[in-house]
């Protein structure tokens, strides 16, 4: 099989790490990058599907490093972050996509469950952030994307952990974006509606008139691409067709 064909060089010379990024929207944005010319750093749990994924990055012609990562843990983060300073000598672009959902009534929702979805969504942010950052600062740019979610400001049944989790990234994000702007440092927080993918359980088969990986992945690589003199801070995504109620 030939290399794929890249499509442009707006991000060549850059390196950036996608959390989750071994399936769905994470390996849709990682995929992105690399065909316009990133070297990509993807960081997940699941160790077969990083190698996978990393296979069908290098075939666009960049680098790629899979680590498998679990981001509620904070040395594993640092791990992830040496292992990029010793590759590349550090990171532009920190895409925060790692993340997961547990949804049931308050009354049955475990602990663990709770805990869980607050560890990687919220924690696990947190914990790149501050592993990332230095280099970003030390080198007066750098761009980080939280993937949010409109569940962060839309509540609905059963998706307490959820939405609280993806609702408190969202103030992070913005606390964040006015501490480092003045580095140079931009920070974007995206909001997808429901997407496409095996997220929370499903088989993202019966979700046809949803959002694609693919729309968040342009969506991203829109907001690197933004004015050099400006910051896209949030951008909410939605089906232009949503399922009617």
């Amino acid at each position: 099989m030939g290399k794929r064909k890249v499509l442009g060089d707006r991000l060549q010379g850059k390196v950036a790490v996608v959390t989750g990024g071994s399936k769905g929207i994470g390996k849709a944005i990682a995929m992105h990058l690399a065909r316009e010319g990133a070297d990509l750093v993807i960081a997940s749990r699941r160790e077969q599907d990083l190698k996978k994924t990393e296979k069908e990055i290098v075939e666009f012609g960049v680098h790629c490093l899979a680590v498998k990562t679990d981001v509620r843990r904070s040395v594993e983060v640092e791990n992830l972050a040496q292992k990029v300073a010793r590759t590349f000598g550090g990171a532009q672009i920190l895409v925060n996509n790692a993340g997961v959902g547990y949804f049931e009534e308050v009354a049955r929702l475990k602990d663990e469950d709770f805990r869980a979805t607050f560890e990687t969504n919220l924690y696990g942010c947190f914990y790149c952030t501050k592993a990332f950052l230095p280099f970003m600062i030390q080198h007066n740019e750098g761009h980080i994307i939280n993937m949010a979610s409109l569940a962060g400001k839309n509540t609905f049944a059963r998706g307490s952990a959820y939405c609280a989790s993806k609702h408190a990234l969202i103030a992070f994000a913005e606390c964040l974006m006015l501490e480092v702007r003045h580095h140079n440092i931009k920070v974007t927080t995206i909001c997808p509606g429901t997407v496409q993918t095996e997220f929370g359980g499903g088989d993202g088969k019966n979700k046809s008139w949803a959002l694609t990986a693919d729309d968040v992945a342009k969506a991203v690589f829109d907001v690197l691409s933004s004015s050099g003199g400006s910051i896209v801070s949030q951008v909410d995504l939605r089906p232009l067709r949503p399922m009617k109620a």
